[in-house]
């Protein structure tokens, strides 16, 4: 029994299929003028200021790669929620630090894996937008097959598009046949430059992506990694340290009904409201913990660069490698365990650093205030 209504303003229409009917998006642009009103209008801008602003402290400071690697993880890790994963900071970096055993959960293991491969598909589509290559049909191939490598999947297609109907509840995305048509009307769109603002664009991407629904697993997390990569590659972005993940994992509800709303009758602007909104908060949320880790940082080579010690050395180094073993230490900066242990004690003492896993043996160690910055709640929502 379908249970979708459509008015007709829909950007699309029911085409028959089986015993379903399957749903056909026209292609974008939307066929009708998009209102734009006074709060729209303001969204849009306060989107491009906090964007600009983040932008702007990106190319003043200057952090370790690992450090930027860090903010990816924690969009990585937000989208792998929106997904059902149940993983934080301290799960990928254990296993990053001391690898998997035979005693490791499965399920544990399946979400750092995601995580990683999220991290890993941001990185290879910065690394080839730098390198020149458009976003065709290969490239987001590419980044599916990234995203879902060894990981457990509910399609057996990776890195192609799906072969077999899809139902999200009671909607039917395109028929698979039609998909190469959808997918590539899409990316012309993207290439041509677009048509609206583009802020405006990459939200209208997005939907029409994600309605799309090209792959037969993955397509939210794919999506969420082309949002990355578009505002990289339109110079909103200058390093991938912007996690709107965080947003949509918020409101995954209001997400989900947004799109599902601009299916059943054309609500745009309620679409473009949502989607702007949360970049304009991400955006603010990112710039003022870059800002934090920034003036930690600045902190810490006041308090300890210029000494020679070990401690001071490791507490310097935190923000290229915040979570580390004893034997890391030692590889560091060659030398012994027991000096090694004495600069890991020395920090704690300091609250710099902290145990984490409560074992005698095998320790594991994160810098205290880095984490903090990483993993507080946004302010958008205390």
């Amino acid at each position: 029994m379908e249970t979708w209504e459509f008015s007709g303003d829909a950007p699309g229409k029911r085409v028959p299929y089986g015993q379903r009917s399957y749903y056909k998006p026209e292609p974008l642009p939307p066929t009708r003028e998009l209102a734009v009103d006074k709060e729209l209008f303001d969204t849009i801008s306060d989107a491009s200021f906090w964007l600009g602003k983040l932008s702007g402290l990106t190319e003043m400071v200057e952090y370790p790669p690992l450090l930027y690697a860090s903010l990816v993880r924690k969009e990585a890790i937000q989208s792998a929620e929106i997904e059902g994963a149940d993983v934080d900071m301290d799960d990928v970096y254990r296993v990053e630090t001391q690898g998997l055993d035979d005693d490791s959960d499965p399920d544990r293991v399946k979400s750092v894996q995601e995580v990683l491969n999220y991290e890993a598909a941001i990185t290879r589509g910065i690394e080839a937008l730098d390198e020149g290559h458009a976003v065709t049909a290969d490239f987001i191939k590419s980044l599916h097959e990234t995203l879902l490598q060894g990981v457990r999947s509910d399609t057996d297609i990776i890195g192609d598009y799906r072969e077999t109907p899809v139902h999200l509840g009671s909607f039917v995305p395109p028929s698979p046949g039609s998909v190469p048509g959808h997918v590539d009307a899409l990316l012309s769109y993207i290439r041509s430059g677009g048509s609206c603002h583009p802020l405006v664009d990459i939200a209208l991407v997005h939907y029409q992506f994600e309605t799309t629904h090209p792959f037969g697993d993955g397509n939210g997390r794919l999506g969420r990694v082309l949002v990355t990569l578009q505002l990289y590659d339109e110079g909103y972005l200058n390093q991938p340290n912007l996690y709107l993940s965080e947003y949509f994992n918020r409101n995954k509800e209001a997400y989900v009904e947004r799109m599902r709303k601009v299916s059943r009758n054309g609500a745009w602007e309620a679409w473009l409201q949502f989607f702007l909104t949360g970049l304009a908060q991400q955006a603010r949320e990112s710039h003022e913990r870059t800002l934090e880790l920034h003036d930690l940082q600045e902190r810490y080579e006041e308090t300890y660069g210029d000494s020679k010690r070990t401690d001071a050395r490791l507490a310097v180094h935190l923000f290229g490698q915040p979570y580390l073993t004893a034997n890391d230490v030692e590889e560091m900066f060659d030398v012994s365990g027991p000096t090694a242990y004495r600069a890991i004690h020395s920090l704690e003492e300091d609250g710099v650093l902290e145990e984490v896993t409560g074992k005698e043996s095998h320790r594991e160690y994160r810098a205290t205030e880095i984490f903090e910055i990483l993993e507080q709640p946004p302010a958008t929502y205390r």
